[in-house]
């Protein structure tokens, strides 16, 4: 019997590869849902290979497009329909939709399928705790689909494990700027911010990357992930990036998790369960594992992993803050709105408002209350900067 499967956000890079990974295997697969939110070309054109009778478009007018095309399929413009699509528990939901956009979806869907990967990184940074609620409601398993996380969930099966980790280190490659000298960081360019040297990207996780705010977000899915306090969690610069975590063990073993730098093994691990065998494995590359090239971050160039230090253990809506703040300031630069180099004192005297610090005591309970959150922190740092 074919799986039964879901890819919200089939147009970016996420969905493409799970797509990708699928057309090599369609005896054993059917699409029964693909979403978008203005690529409406790109994503009728999937749904006419694949078949699929179910198409969500998020944004009006691209949706009243095609619409109009009247076509013999259905085609929704938000998520509230997932009712009259999923009759019965699918097989497999990808939550590859970007930003706090995907945080909605990602809870609506898990009622809906047995397992659900979750590529949003905002849902499990901002809403963790109401996710895990639900996934345990409906007996759906989680898996991530983040490289590292990824990496540390494959190597940590069970609670057990889990409880005889001493630390985890994750490992990051630098991004653009890991070589450059600080004197030189006032000429950094929009261009140059999103050049990653290792992995094809989107300009804002692009950014997000020369900042290293990625790694912060990272260390935080990891805190809830895992349910391991902060202090176990550690940055490691690795440029190769071909080492994507080490978890070493109370027992003072330790396991490191190497794979090329190709996002489709962690989502074909992901769908597959260590089932099926990745068709295009490589050999283990003994140049890399002998020049791992490991160093700690340099916290006066990336500035903004010290905000760790301040991060709440309990979940928070403070989480969201920061989220809120960098979606926001990474919009504000990539519009040559602020530059670079101001880019972290910037984000320190905004998170440290009184009026947004507030947050850290108050806990995630509603998905509406971190989304209408969001908004707020938007329009407050936009009347200031716009």
């Amino acid at each position: 019997m074919k799986k039964k499967i879901a890819i919200f956000g089939s147009t970016g890079s996420i969905g493409k590869s799970l797509i990708e990974i699928i057309k090599h295997d369609k005896n054993n697969f059917e699409i029964i849902l693909l979403t978008a939110n203005k690529n409406y070309s790109k994503l009728l054109n999937q749904a006419k290979i694949y078949k699929v009778k179910n198409l969500i478009i998020t944004d009006k007018k691209s949706y009243e497009i095609v619409k109009k095309k009247k076509l013999k399929i259905n085609i929704y413009n938000n998520f509230d329909n997932l009712n009259k699509i999923f009759k019965n528990k699918i097989d497999y939901v990808m939550s590859a939709i970007s930003g706090i956009d995907g945080l909605s979806p990602t809870f609506q869907s898990i009622k809906y399928t047995k397992k659900i990967g979750i590529a949003n990184k905002e849902s499990i940074i901002c809403a963790w705790n109401i996710l895990k609620k639900e996934l345990n409601k409906n007996n759906t398993k989680f898996i991530p689909v983040d490289s590292e996380h990824f990496s540390i969930w494959s190597a940590l099966p069970n609670k057990k494990i889990i409880n005889n980790v001493d630390e985890i280190f994750i490992t990051a490659s630098g991004g653009p700027f890991y070589k450059l000298p600080i004197s030189k960081f006032s000429k950094i360019t929009i261009k140059d911010a999103t050049s990653h040297p290792n992995w094809k990207m989107g300009k804002k996780i692009s950014v997000d990357s020369s900042t290293m705010m990625n790694k912060v977000f990272e260390v935080i899915e990891a805190k809830n992930i895992f349910n391991l306090p902060i202090s176990k969690l550690k940055i490691l610069i690795h440029p190769e990036s071909y080492l994507h975590a080490i978890i070493k063990f109370k027992n003072g073993l330790s396991k490191m998790i190497v794979h090329e730098t190709d996002m489709k093994i962690p989502i074909f691990n992901s769908i597959y369960e260590n089932k099926e065998y990745y068709k295009k494995i490589s050999k283990l590359n003994l140049n890399k594992l002998n020049n791992l090239n490991l160093k700690k971050p340099n916290l006066k160039k990336f500035p903004l992993i010290k905000i760790l230090q301040i991060i709440p253990e309990k979940f928070s809506l403070y989480e969201t803050i920061l989220v809120s703040t960098n979606d926001t300031l990474v919009e504000l630069f990539l519009k040559n709105k602020i530059n670079f180099i101001s880019f972290p004192k910037v984000f320190e005297s905004l998170i440290k408002l009184k009026e947004f610090k507030k947050y850290k005591n108050k806990v995630p309970t509603k998905i509406d209350q971190i989304i209408k959150l969001n908004k707020l922190v938007q329009l407050n740092i936009k009347s200031i900067y716009t």
